[in-house]
């Protein structure tokens, strides 16, 4: 039945604008839900002191500033994320394909509201399958939905389906990877095929597949797999959709660049981009004639980042996830007829993330809105030219990514993340002086269905209310300075009005959660017996925590490095990572990938823009130009010799000189360029000299950033080493600034990117935090819920910025962390209590650390080192197999990457290297070969690398 369409009051009318057809398209009608609601809605204060993971009337608290309570019948997945899914032509199954825990495959019965099957690596799992990796997008059933085609690394494993959900064998159609010559930088020298969502012919004879990885459409005999024809088209396709003889295609990188356009680097293939923002600047969507195959594609220009498509009637629907807008393609003319509106919230533009797209019978829109945990809902027109009419929002559970509906009229939404890392415990061993830590973690990850049927119009708009909520959206919270002179403040209320901080220092640490590094505090809520690195490694921390404030209560919102860096930088962790987490092959961080960065920029561009300046110190940087001889041992020894006096040139020697530099041209402008990015054969304590000798000699800038990895570990030295070498760069860094002339004027704060690599009794996500400044609140324990996006909103209100999207506009500064007045006492950093040589096998030519003691004392300590770092004679095969292993995981050197190594081998390197090559890690019965390693993948695909 068709709906009468409401009539949108005259005030709207600026977001109005008039389609190619001169009808009107509506570009700004989502926002009308704030202007019409009239009703007030909580900030992210009513979190208060609430935990990750804790209940209240609202919802589940989850680690990225929301509370999810979905609408409809919740099915949880403990076995990872769900990456995406595809509901069989019955309407009785939903497959997923999901990553993180040993699956990567899962069939749901929609009917019975269960799992009935699971494809993976995992012990107990229906279907084994080596191959770990899963595409960007979801999985597809052949038209009479007796197949399944799950896209992987290099090509598609087919499957068989029962009647009763049951998966055959599986059938491997191989899809090869391209040779290319190598590319500076990164050395790339070959192209995976990555193939996207995948669409049958009506008779299911033939697949037609996006190869992502290739810029290229192809056509599959679906009974043999063969490749029967092939079309170039934009840069990475993601998905098809198929009409009559007409083929869509949506180009996410969208057109192929011009001779002398402005380019950023994606996977081999230069990039149309904004070298300021570091972001691609247009979408497209090529149109393949296939009753015509030699005719030439065409392309229709679309938003940015089209992702899923879907089809009805004749208008084909695009989401444009980096525009946060759908695309309306009129498929019998093959125009843009109308751009959608998906920004619900008036007080930002960018972040919204629609990646899912579906129609109901009874003539609804229905988009998946993944960085807002809801569904939009609008009312069709008539035709695909008929503006559409936005009904409101349905809270979903955390990040949506598909939304189908069923033949019984229900409306099925995959949730990636389900309800945050709620899944099984893990285990992490940190070697010698460390205990093993079991307890939740960061890739504890669960994904989730929830299946309803569609409210009425009137109820939609009810629920909207409940999603502002749950996000902490109010019309209040972005307010701008109102010109009159204010007094200055630490923190100011309005973006703009003065602040008693003019530099902000931001230092970015490696992986690791609260209860690692402050369970032992007895005055916070800690775990010590999950204290691996407690007051005898970190002492500079916990100082610093005694002098400045302990925040217990504090989360890092990624998984892993590779959203870690990016939720840091750019306050969101883009729908293109997100979605890439079952293979991260197109990139892992994505410092030198165009593709993953949001419209609205970094940190740096935005304090730019308000008029401020920016320094960067190896943080989101991706070609370190080492020198290929150089050693952990030289770089320690011109630290170290440079802290006793020696010539500071000594940093820059060139047999140990860095040359680092960004793809991105704003970033590569005020990076120090000897400042190393992630690298583990290089100490923090090098890190820290060449910042100081920057600092002492020009002074700092507004915002200062500083990637420090030494506390990741896996480098030459041993964990408690490394956590060592990180901490007391952080405690010489505050000791610097605090007894300059600049310290009345400072803020400081330290972070991880992540805490994927340890236990926290509370949650994986929580982690440790310093908040360093006169201005802070001295000596306080600070439970009040805060996150990494919480800090960035917090800096860019110190420095006038405008907050870079939706989550960090909603986000309130950390306003409880500062004083109105100021305590000057400065910080005196703390001998470091465990040798930062320790593990390390080759002593370097300057000595072994000794603790500062000297004589016999220093003997010992010496001693004690060099027994610990040999190897027995019988281990020393085993231990040459670890070391080649070693050299393949990208710990150091260009083309250094964090989180590569699989975690169930890092693991036993770790343990075998730090208990002698003598005990079998926990659980096993005897030491393994990188290779024997049950579970392991090289490399793998679940996070951790």
């Amino acid at each position: 039945m068709h709906v009468r369409r409401r009539r949108a009051p005259a005030a709207t009318t600026r977001g109005l604008r008039l389609g190619r057809t001169g009808r009107i398209a509506v570009t700004g009608v989502a926002a009308l839900a704030v202007a019409s609601s009239g009703v007030a809605y909580a900030s992210t204060t009513v979190f208060g002191h609430h935990h990750v993971g804790s209940t209240s009337s609202a919802g589940l608290q989850v680690s990225s500033d929301q509370v999810v309570k979905p609408v409809g019948q919740r099915l949880l997945s403990k076995y990872g994320k769900l990456m995406g899914s595809a509901v069989s032509p019955d309407a009785r199954f939903l497959a997923a394909s999901s990553t993180d825990g040993g699956v990567v495959l899962q069939v749901f019965d929609l009917v019975t509201q269960r799992a009935v099957w699971l494809v993976g690596s995992k012990a107990g799992v229906n279907t084994k399958l080596a191959d770990r990796s899963v595409g960007q997008e979801g999985p597809t059933f052949s038209p009479d939905g007796k197949f399944l085609w799950l896209p992987q690394t290099n090509g598609f494993t087919r499957f068989a389906v029962g009647s009763d959900g049951s998966l055959s064998a599986p059938t491997t159609i191989a899809l090869p990877a391209v040779a290319i010559p190598p590319q500076p930088n990164t050395g790339l020298a070959s192209l995976s095929a990555l193939p996207g969502k995948a669409a049958f012919s009506p008779d299911g004879a033939t697949v037609y597949v996006p190869v992502n990885g290739q810029d290229t459409v192809v056509a599959l005999d679906a009974a043999t797999g063969a490749v029967t024809r092939s079309w170039p088209v934009g840069i990475a396709p993601r998905s098809v959709v198929l009409v009559g003889t007409k083929l869509y295609v949506s180009n996410e990188g969208g057109r192929t660049a011009t001779a002398g356009e402005r380019t950023i680097e994606s996977y081999g293939t230069q990039v149309p981009a904004s070298t300021t923002k570091g972001t691609s600047t247009n979408g497209t969507v090529s149109v393949i004639d296939t009753a015509a195959p030699d005719a030439a594609v065409r392309t229709l220009r679309v938003g940015l980042h089209p992702t899923a498509m879907h089809v009805s009637g004749d208008a084909l629907f695009v989401t444009n996830t980096f525009d946060d807008s759908v695309s309306v393609i009129d498929t019998r003319v093959d125009q843009v007829v109308q751009t959608i509106s998906t920004r619900p919230w008036s007080s930002a533009k960018v972040g919204y993330h629609p990646n899912g797209v579906t129609t109901t019978a009874d003539g609804h829109l229905l988009v998946t809105l993944g960085r807002v945990n809801a569904l939009a809902v609008y009312r069709l027109g008539a035709d695909p030219q008929e503006p559409v009419d936005y009904v409101g929002l349905l809270p979903t559970d955390y990040y949506p990514a598909d939304v189908a509906t069923t033949t019984r009229g229900q409306v099925v939404v995959t949730n990636t993340r389900g309800v945050d890392a709620r899944g099984p415990e893990l285990s992490f061993d940190k070697g010698p002086g460390t205990v093993l830590a079991t307890g939740p973690g960061t890739h504890s990850t669960t994904g989730s269905l929830t299946t309803f049927a569609l409210p009425s119009d009137k109820q939609v708009a009810k629920y909207t209310a409940t999603v502002f909520a749950q996000n902490g959206w109010t019309g209040k919270d972005v307010t701008k300075a109102t010109g009159r002179k204010k007094k200055a403040v630490a923190v100011p209320t309005r973006i703009g009005d003065p602040s008693k901080i003019k530099h902000v220092f931001l230092l970015v640490k490696e992986n690791r959660t609260y209860d690692q590094v402050y369970g032992d505090v007895a005055k916070g809520n800690g775990d010590p017996s999950l204290a691996q690195f407690g007051a005898n490694v970190t002492p500079n921390q916990h100082a610093l925590a005694d002098q400045f404030g302990l925040y217990d209560n504090f989360y890092d919102v990624g998984t892993n490095s590779a959203e870690g860096h990016n939720w840091v930088m750019q306050g969101d962790n883009p729908e293109y990572t997100e979605s890439s987490a079952g293979e991260y092959i197109r990139s892992y961080d994505t410092e030198n990938d165009v593709l993953g960065h949001q419209r609205s920029g970094f940190l740096w561009t935005a304090v730019q823009a308000a008029g401020g300046t920016a320094r960067n110190y190896g943080e989101f940087m991706a070609f370190e130009n080492k020198p290929e001889a150089a050693t952990w041992q030289q770089y320690y020894c011109a630290a170290t010799g440079v802290e006793a006096g020696a010539d500071p040139a000594a940093l820059t020697d060139p047999a140990i000189k860095v040359d680092d530099h960004s793809p991105i041209p704003s970033l590569d402008a005020i990076s120090n360029h000897a400042s190393p990015q992630f690298d583990t054969s290089i100490p923090d304590l090098y890190r820290y000299q060449v910042w100081k000798q920057e600092f002492e000699s020009k002074g700092p800038a507004n915002l200062n950033m500083m990637w420090l990895s030494s506390d990741h570990t896996g480098g030459p030295a041993d964990p408690r080493a490394q956590v060592a070498d990180g901490d007391l760069a952080v405690g010489k860094i505050v000791d610097e600034i605090s007894h300059s002339r600049y310290w009345k004027s400072s803020a400081i704060f330290v972070v991880e990117d992540d805490s994927q690599d340890g236990a926290d009794h509370v949650d994986g996500h929580r982690a440790p935090v310093q908040v360093i400044s006169p201005w802070a609140k001295h000596g306080k324990v600070d439970s009040t819920y805060y996150s990494q996006i919480t800090m960035v909103r917090t800096i860019e209100q110190i420095l006038g910025a405008q907050p870079l999207n939706q989550r960090v506009a909603a986000a309130t500064p950390m306003y409880g962390a500062f004083s109105k007045k100021a305590d000057y006492t400065p910080f005196d950093a703390v001998r470091n209590q465990v040798p930062l040589t320790e593990g390390v096998v080759t002593p370097p030519a300057c000595g072994v650390d000794t603790l500062g003691k000297r004589g016999s004392a220093a003997k010992k300590v010496a001693a004690a080192q060099e027994r610990a770092a040999a190897v027995p004679d019988e281990a020393q095969q085993l231990a040459k197999q670890w070391q080649d292993w070693g050299n393949q995981q990208h710990f150091t050197g260009n083309g250094a990457v964090p989180d590569y190594a699989h975690p169930e081998q890092l693991n036993r390197y770790t343990w075998y290297q730090t208990h002698g090559w003598k005990k079998p890690y926990p659980g096993d019965d005897r030491l393994y070969a990188p290779d024997q390693v049950p579970g392991a993948d090289i490399p793998g695909v679940d996070g951790d690398r």
